[in-house]
């Protein structure tokens, strides 16, 4: 849990598979892990199928080692008729707990979307 009270959407152990040449996770595991718990975010705001359209202000601060303990965070950061811009914060807990370390975050958005994969308005809103 954050020091303001949000639980992560995920907790995930990357494996020795899931490394790059440098000795740390591959960006794409963590990013798929991001795009994950936004989808579960999106999915639950949204009521319904959701798709990623856009991935803004992605950075890396500090890279995931193995044997880390990785918290993804999630929420919705602002909504519009169809799109949900979710905030995906990735915290990684180290060194059994005593070290935690903020090493990436996003904003992405997702767009709700029908049985034919078109745009669809969000719950709440009027048409």
């Amino acid at each position: 849990m954050r020091p303001d009270g949000i639980e992560p959407i995920l907790k995930v152990v990357p494996g020795p598979s899931d490394i790059n040449s440098n000795g740390h996770i591959f960006g794409g595991w963590v990013l798929s892990q991001m795009d994950i718990a936004g989808g579960i975010v999106a999915h639950s705001e949204s009521q319904g199928h959701t798709a990623t359209v856009a991935i803004d202000a992605m950075k890396f601060i500090a890279p995931i080692l193995v044997r880390d303990v990785i918290s993804v965070f999630a929420w919705v950061e602002r909504r519009g008729r169809t799109s949900l811009g979710i905030r995906i914060e990735v915290m990684a807990m180290r060194d059994l707990g005593r070290t935690v370390v903020k090493v990436t975050e996003a904003l992405f958005t997702f767009v709700a979307i029908d049985e034919n994969a078109r745009p669809r308005l969000l719950p709440g809103v009027a048409t």
